[in-house]
């Protein structure tokens, strides 16, 4: 598995208003920033370091693959031509993390949720109210794409999703799935194949 060192930005000066040191590191994926994708405005008022940016990435990288670093609270999606996609997320909590490698292997549009049975027995009153599920829509959880991870043939009940909560991006959030802004959830979602593979790596940290 890869580590940290594949992700950590050149400048500390990026990182500056997170309140975590760093180290600097010349091969990171950030080393340059190839093309801000300023097709997206910012209504959310997320920080300007989440939205999504092209970026130089290391050639052995395989392509189409997705990687999230959960200190960074960054997710890469990996192109042809030396460069990846990078996209502000939320991650899990502490302890709700699961590092590993994982396939997508179902994506829907607009889907609905159900909070998983661990969910309701560790927060019932967040989650008890709804153990029915939740209809697809713009309030869901889920937001307006999901993308489930699966580790062989069993669904982990990961996903990669958007958000009715675009102020939780750049925090540790969630209860292991990673969130996007809805409106880059549909071009990650667009732009991702099924069997993509999906790497979430443990939060390890150089200083």
């Amino acid at each position: 598995m890869l580590t940290r060192r594949h992700f950590i930005a050149t400048t500390s000066a990026l990182f500056a208003s997170t309140g975590v040191a760093l180290a600097q590191d010349a091969v990171g994926f950030d080393a340059d920033i190839v093309q801000p994708e300023n097709e997206f405005a910012n209504p959310w008022g997320i920080h300007p370091r989440f939205l999504p940016t092209r970026v130089e990435r290391r050639a052995n990288l395989s392509v189409g693959d997705i990687h999230v670093d959960p200190v960074a609270k960054y997710l890469y999606h990996i192109e042809a031509g030396g460069t990846a996609m990078r996209y502000g997320v939320a991650v899990g909590r502490s302890g709700l993390q699961s590092p590993g490698i994982y396939t997508i292997r179902r994506k829907v549009e607009w889907p609905s949720w159900t909070p998983t049975a661990n969910m309701i027995q560790r927060e019932p009153e967040l989650y008890a109210q709804f153990a029915d599920g939740v209809p697809g829509g713009p309030e869901n959880p889920l937001g307006a794409r999901a993308m489930y991870l699966y580790r062989g043939d069993r669904d982990s009940y990961l996903r990669i999703h958007g958000t009715p909560q675009p102020w939780s991006i750049g925090t540790a959030a969630s209860s292991g799935c990673v969130r996007l802004v809805n409106a880059h959830v549909i071009q990650l979602y667009d732009n991702t194949d099924m069997g993509t593979v999906v790497h979430l790596h443990a939060p390890r940290m150089l200083f």
